[in-house]
């Protein structure tokens, strides 16, 4: 059943001239239902790790919490086409209900007994699970809640969010470990994630164009699957895009992940330097989505995507090459700041230029891209850091991250690209 079908259900907005999203109530309920979630994930992940490290052998932990990534990875496309047909709200509701009655059920589980390592496994499993359809869907939901010429500044709340998310789950996790444990800490997240259940229920949609609804109406879910990834791939914009940010993040993920750890290891600055180094990334990539929030569009909208990312990926080399922790902490804020305006503007000409009815096909794509390939570089990253050193390693790595930005400059519809005014 395609969205053309089944969104007549769904409370609708009308088509009216746009509000902007940071004064956009039906946004503001979007926005806090999905940043409360991204808490409740944030301290679930982190009793996740410590209820594995308490329960297992590291190599263990470590399975344990990668095990999600898999089902992650192989279902995602899958999950785009779920999105597309039932409706991106009604999945994200779903999956956001799954979530919580799952990790609720298992503190109640960890309050009683003592399962072992099985139960954290399974539970890391139908995360990803859900996660596969949860994704797409949370892509495809700005579309359908405002305009297309508010899309890049969501796009912006969005990154916010999580910013936000990331500073303060982590805190709150830590502080639900040392109060009652693993059991309490997943009882909290389980109730994070149940506040954004009515918040969502209550945000409205907006009607699909005709155009958009009637390319939705695919016979079958494989038909679906495999039309979303010809019209990835025929779009003048999305499919160099793709390209573009599958380099970028090939690029980006092992230096700023395992090699980040490995550079202040070998510089020692230990792990409270690392955690600078992070915090700087971190305020540069906020700023970024603040910047995209307070101004909601910015011109040449492909060229400064692709153009970003160029002395992006230098300050990714420079980064092994910081004479002190000062310096790469202010380096750091530098690629937050060039990368996080590059990944926020692909995003937001993903959901500008693609058909609302594409949209879980086109994020679900986008997904494995960063949550599939990207992972691939951390370990090749380690071992070649092992044998050449990080200088070398953060090089190399920088010049794929920069060629993402070249392919999109030689794209002439990314080059070309505006966001809606």
């Amino acid at each position: 059943m395609s969205e053309a079908t089944t969104s007549a259900a769904d409370v609708r907005i009308p088509t009216a001239a746009s509000v902007p999203a940071h004064r956009d109530a039906n946004v503001l309920r979007w926005v806090g239902a999905y940043t409360v979630s991204m808490v409740g994930d944030m301290v679930f992940f982190l009793a996740l790790s410590w209820a594995a490290v308490q329960n297992g052998t590291p190599a263990q932990a470590g399975l344990v919490t990668a095990v999600s990534a898999v089902p992650r990875a192989l279902l995602m496309l899958g999950g785009g086409v779920v999105a597309d047909r039932l409706g991106p709200r009604r999945v994200v509701i779903g999956s956001d209900t799954v979530r919580c009655v799952t990790v609720l059920a298992v503190a109640a589980v960890l309050f009683a007994a003592d399962p072992g390592l099985w139960l954290l496994a399974l539970l890391a499993v139908v995360f990803g699970t859900v996660d596969a359809v949860f994704m797409p869907a949370v892509g495809a939901l700005p579309a359908r809640i405002t305009h297309k010429d508010q899309l890049a500044r969501v796009q912006g709340m969005r990154g916010l969010a999580i910013r936000f998310a990331a500073v303060v789950g982590a805190p709150l996790g830590g502080l639900g470990v040392a109060v009652g444990g693993a059991a309490a800490a997943f009882a909290f997240a389980g109730l994070l994630i149940a506040v954004s259940v009515p918040l969502l229920i209550s945000v409205r949609m907006r009607d699909l164009p005709a155009d958009d609804a009637s390319a939705a109406r695919e016979t079958t879910a494989w038909r679906d699957l495999v039309g979303g990834l010809r019209y990835v791939r025929r779009h003048r914009v999305l499919g160099p895009l793709m390209v573009a940010i599958a380099l970028g993040d090939l690029g980006f993920v092992g230096p700023l992940n395992v090699g980040l750890t490995l550079l202040a290891d070998e510089r020692g600055w230990g792990a409270s330097g690392m955690g600078w180094v992070l915090a700087g990334f971190g305020t540069g990539a906020g700023v970024a989505a603040l910047l995209l929030t307070v101004r909601g569009r910015l011109p040449r909208a492909g060229c400064v995507a692709a153009g970003s990312i160029i002395p992006g990926a230098a300050a990714i080399a420079a980064l092994a090459h910081a004479p002190g922790l000062p310096a790469a902490v202010g380096t750091a804020v530098l690629v937050g700041l060039l990368t996080g305006l590059s990944g926020a503007m692909c995003g937001a000409l993903l959901q500008t230029q693609s058909d609302p009815a594409y949209l879980g096909r086109v994020t679900a794509v986008g997904g494995i891209v960063s949550l599939g390939i990207a992972p691939l570089s951390m370990p090749l990253s380690a071992a070649a850091i092992g044998v050449w050193g990080t200088g070398p390693v953060f090089a190399v790595s920088a010049a794929v991250c920069g060629l993402g930005g070249v392919v999109a400059l030689c794209a002439p519809g990314v080059r070309r690209a505006e966001l809606p005014k």
